[in-house]
């Protein structure tokens, strides 16, 4: 078991205010697999005192030097990839070969990406007799969550890092034993004290102090939309800048001249990935109605691959859920969408087959469901499919923007002119083209309910910028 008992503030390891602790639980075994402190309002406000304090030193820092320190933390956790990638696959439940690759690697490669832009970002620029300065917007409050954790920290702190902001974390009590991990490699690279800080413990405790304190320049959020509306309502009163990213329902369009083997394939696996813990996955799959049966056959046929097992496993595919909580809630929706008169195709209630224990649940296809069934409209965060039905391009658009959510999306045509002309009707933030891969320098954020404020690249270091305009004087004639 992984136990701390300290918290990370001002660059050193001190005993947290109070007495309270966290345990972790394993996702896969439902055992208790680490221990972290409980901290409390007091906690919060010390690191904030830190982070202020350090402020001016690290803005000031050139951001090449800036960039040494971030390379630096990218190959401390490099080195230590198998251990974090062990502790996500429990934390989090993704099974050990994707978090290898997918949890740890692109933390690592983020690092190394903000490290390289920091170096070459254009901080100022000329325009006209004005000098454009971008500077650090100050002290920023990273809440984070459990599902891609060590990366949704990376997105927030390496970039709030490489602008010349200072941090304070507070990381999911669910999966927080990476965050952890990522404290010690930080104090390893030496960077100064109070630039980072770590603070664990609950959201209505720790969250709503870093989100309200007047010292606190920005809170960058992640998590459902409830929770970012709460960040909102207490971030107001001091005006500061809020980020958030939410919730997102995905729709995959799917016209009638795709491939459809190779699109309903992609399509499964991009909902269930990470046992669908992704707020970009694709949860709706939209087909023309002359072909549902077609796409329902290789809908059932590819999820029934997804055999559920122990995520330490090197050749599983779906792992469990991370906690009792999020079972049972994707459980509900289960036993809902049957209730509302879906179809369902394959999966359902209870656990699969192949466990015994763990918080797990069957990968679940749902049939013929109505655009306006709950299973349609809410997110589930678990491995269910939708299957929804259209007679025609502006109808499968309509459908697509029929939600609160606007995070993510695809389509699939034998036309890349098509599916391009249908994406950009899509009120959405990222959409992928009959396949295309994920770009980690491209921005990723939602629209509507799915928040505002992007990530990832150049976009993700601008949002921890302000810009400030230098009026320079224009010689006159003698």
């Amino acid at each position: 078991m992984k136990t701390y008992d300290h918290l990370y503030i001002d660059g050193k390891w001190l005993k947290p205010c109070g007495t309270g602790t966290i345990d972790v639980i394993d996702s896969a075994t439902e055992q208790t697999m680490g221990r972290i402190p409980e901290g409390i309002e007091a906690d919060a406000e010390n690191a904030i005192v830190a982070a202020r304090a350090a402020f001016d030193g690290w803005a000031a820092t050139p951001p090449q030097q800036r960039g040494i320190y971030l390379k630096k933390i990218a190959d401390n956790l490099k080195a230590r990839t198998d251990e974090l990638a062990a502790l996500i696959c429990g934390e989090v439940g993704m099974p050990v070969r994707l978090s290898r690759a997918i949890q740890v690697a692109s933390s690592v490669q983020n690092w190394n990406a903000y490290a390289a832009l920091a170096c070459e970002f254009p901080f100022e620029e000329t325009v006209g007799h004005s000098l454009v300065v971008r500077e650090p917007v100050g002290v920023v409050a990273a809440i984070t969550p459990w599902n891609y954790p060590l990366n949704q920290i990376t997105l927030k702190v390496a970039a709030a890092l490489a602008a010349g902001c200072t941090v304070v974390l507070k990381p999911s009590e669910i999966a927080p034993l990476n965050a952890f991990v990522l404290a010690e490699a930080i104090d390893q690279s030496g960077l100064p004290a109070g630039v980072f800080n770590l603070v664990s413990g609950y959201g209505p405790v720790v969250g709503e102090v870093l989100a309200s304190h007047p010292s606190v320049d920005m809170v960058s959020f992640t998590g459902s939309t409830r929770a970012g509306k709460r960040v909102s309502e207490l971030a107001a009163a001091s005006v500061k800048r809020v980020a958030l990213e939410l919730g997102g329902k995905s729709a995959s369009v799917i016209l009638d001249d795709a491939d459809f083997a190779a699109a309903v394939k992609a399509t499964v696996s991009a909902c269930f990935l990470n046992s669908g813990q992704t707020c970009s996955a694709h949860t709706r799959m939209l087909v023309p109605e002359s072909r549902y049966d077609e796409a329902r056959a290789l809908a059932k046929s590819a999820a029934q691959t997804y055999i559920a097992g122990d995520p330490r496993n090197e050749r599983t595919r779906l792992g469990p859920l991370a906690s009792a909580a999020q079972q049972q809630r994707v459980q509900q929706y289960i036993a809902r969408g049957i209730e509302e008169g879906a179809e369902l195709v394959t999966g359902g209630p209870g656990m699969p087959d192949s466990v015994q224990q763990g918080f797990f649940v069957k990968p679940t296809v749902f049939g013929r469901v109505h655009p306006k069934a709950t299973i349609a409209q809410e997110e589930i965060f678990g491995p269910v499919l939708s299957i929804l039905t259209f007679k025609d391009d502006d109808e499968a658009v309509r459908i697509a923007n029929d939600s609160v959510y606007g995070l993510a999306g695809a389509v699939w045509s034998g036309s890349d002119e098509r599916a391009l002309g249908v994406a950009r009707r899509m009120r959405t933030g990222q959409v992928n083209i009959n396949g295309g891969a994920w770009n980690a320098a491209a921005p990723f954020g939602g629209y509507k309910q799915s928040g505002h404020g992007r990530e990832n690249g150049a976009y993700g270091l601008d949002e921890y910028l302000e810009y400030k305009a230098l009026q320079l004087a224009v010689n006159k004639p003698a």
